[in-house]
């Protein structure tokens, strides 16, 4: 596609405007800067702005292109990962917030170590940090890499040094206030672009009649049967989304570092449900459109997409052929500014809790006297170490079938263990600390171990070999992982006890209930009532997407 002044000036004027808003929100409190500020927006984060940014950092280039591709190939079938993800948000505003803010942690390490010990943080951090850069960063930037060579011919590795130099230069200057400003920004103009898009789209295959009649109804639900040819039947969802669920929306540093800087409880309460109801859109705006592309193409009323090398649809330029052959001059360039601003959000929020992690966690063990302004300093050194790691990282992640594929795998093997240890923690007296740090260090070499049998494709071709395996997909896999995990904790735990102290009683509720007698606000904004409504909403959604919509 030929980039139009129009579309041009508008990308520019994009990444000015965020760079310099970003660069603008850390100079501005330069002269009284403070680690607290840096890291944590001062803990005065209010539940819009917690939101708009949980949902910011979620949401990539990744989501954008790969969910879009997946809806072409396998209609709404992966919209599970995002209609799954308000129920966990429920479980991070009920159960593990109140938590986090009463303990007063910088962390989700700084969690762990008060309630189990100093060894289960320091493996956490490592965890933590591993993650953020070859997941949330790595993967975010090879996506935006191939959405920038399909859309407008530019090549890959200046694509990813550029992004990720835009994006760590206000990360760097600005922290995590910078973060969540310029995420607030970006996720009105992601969400602006993909409704257009969708919008646009949806109109012209004739609304949902007209998308129904061209395409196979299967496509058109969620839950799918075994032998489904999305690889993603019902039980994997059921039994594997919790397991990566629990771990990225309430234990992982990346995300949760937004209901960390929270005002107070309440604001750390709402601002994931908050969160979740905007993940309702996501099948609408993200999978729906890959869908819809596959009926315009039936209909005639678009090209087919650019074949590959092996004669196949290119589904991996699902995104990018609907920007070329719907939208106008100038809404060209607001979408392409969207996927800078997914991609940039992820990239940003990732390397703001990597500095975090390894400054709080790491850094400061060692030095604890360590001013605060040098703090700031090794925030910034290590925010830019870790977007050059990434960027070495990322041309890997092509190894996968899809990226969304691949960031989901990746996700699924490193998950079970930290869930684990965080649910047995909180809800589960008799946990105790060697039991924590036995299984996190056994449950992350059984999961790197899986890992490089799927990323070396040894494991796709034992399924190959002996198809009765087939069932075992990286959702199922994941639950197994964690029943495994699930067993070393319990086991040891038993055989290893120790008396809960003073300080780590208080981060284990003492029923399932307690967490709800909290009164919080009172009329529409409670918790309970917002948590609720949205939990009944998604079962509905379920529903209707399952059983009648063909």
């Amino acid at each position: 596609m030929q980039i139009h002044g129009i579309d041009l000036v508008i990308i520019i004027f994009y990444f000015v405007f965020i760079v310099g808003l970003g660069c603008w929100a850390g100079l501005r409190k330069k002269k009284t800067e403070q680690a607290d500020e840096y890291f944590l927006a001062g803990k005065t984060l209010r539940w819009p702005v917690i939101g708009l940014a949980l949902f910011a950092t979620n949401i990539s280039t990744v989501h954008l292109v790969s969910l879009a591709e997946e809806g072409y190939t396998n209609g709404l079938a992966y919209g599970n990962f995002e209609w799954m993800a308000p129920f966990t948000l429920i479980i991070l505003a009920l159960f593990f917030a109140p938590f986090y803010i009463r303990s007063r942690v910088t962390t989700l390490p700084d969690f762990l170590e008060k309630r189990y010990s100093r060894a289960s943080r320091d493996w956490l951090s490592l965890m933590s940090i591993i993650s953020a850069v070859f997941i949330h960063i790595g993967f975010s930037l090879y996506a935006g890499a191939v959405v920038l060579e399909g859309m407008f011919g530019i090549n890959m590795m200046t694509s990813i040094i550029l992004i990720a130099a835009l994006t760590g230069l206000y990360t760097i200057v600005g922290g995590l206030m910078a973060v969540v400003l310029t995420e607030s920004v970006q996720t009105i103009i992601l969400l602006l672009g993909a409704i257009i898009l969708t919008a646009i789209s949806y109109d012209k295959v004739g609304g949902w009649g007209g998308l129904a009649e061209s395409v196979d109804s299967v496509k058109l639900t969620v839950l799918r049967p075994h032998g489904d040819s999305s690889g993603l039947p019902w039980y994997s969802v059921l039994l594997g989304y919790p397991i990566i669920g629990i771990w990225y929306w309430c234990t992982d540093q990346t995300i949760v570092q937004r209901v960390l800087g929270a005002k107070d409880e309440n604001h750390a309460r709402i601002g994931p449900l908050f969160a979740g109801v905007i993940k309702i859109l996501s099948v609408f705006i993200f999978v729906l459109p890959g869908l819809i592309c596959l009926a315009l193409i039936h209909k005639g009323l678009i090209p087919a997409l650019p074949l590959t090398e092996n004669g196949k649809a290119d589904a991996a330029k699902t995104y990018s052929h609907m920007i070329t052959y719907l939208l106008p001059i100038g809404v060209r360039g607001l979408v392409a500014a969207a996927l800078m601003a997914a991609l940039m959000s992820t990239v940003s929020g990732a390397l703001n809790s990597v500095a975090t992690l390894f400054t709080y966690d790491l850094y400061q063990r060692w030095a604890p006297s360590t001013p605060e302004r040098k703090l700031v300093l090794i925030g910034r050194i290590t925010t830019f170490v870790g977007m050059v790691l990434a960027v070495i990282w990322s041309p890997f992640c092509g190894r996968f079938p899809t990226v969304f594929q691949g960031i989901n795998a990746a996700i699924c093997y490193i998950a079970p263990p930290i869930t684990v240890v965080f649910v047995a923690g909180v809800f589960w007296k008799r946990a105790s600390s060697k039991a924590s740090i036995i299984t996190l260090v056994t449950g992350s070499i059984l999961g790197l171990t899986v890992f490089l049998l799927d990323f070396t494709k040894l494991l796709g071709k034992f399924r190959e070999a002996y198809p009765v395996f087939n069932f075992l997909t990286f959702m199922v896999i994941s639950f197994i992982l964690a029943a495994l995990c699930g067993v070393v904790m319990v086991v040891m735990s038993l055989l290893c006890p120790e008396p809960l102290t003073d300080e780590n009683s208080k981060l284990v509720w003492k029923s399932p209930l307690e967490p709800l007698r909290e009164k919080g606000w009172p009329g529409i904004g409670n918790y309970k009532l917002l948590s609720g409504a949205l939990a009944l909403t998604m079962i509905a959604l379920y529903i209707i997407f399952t059983f009648f919509v063909n």
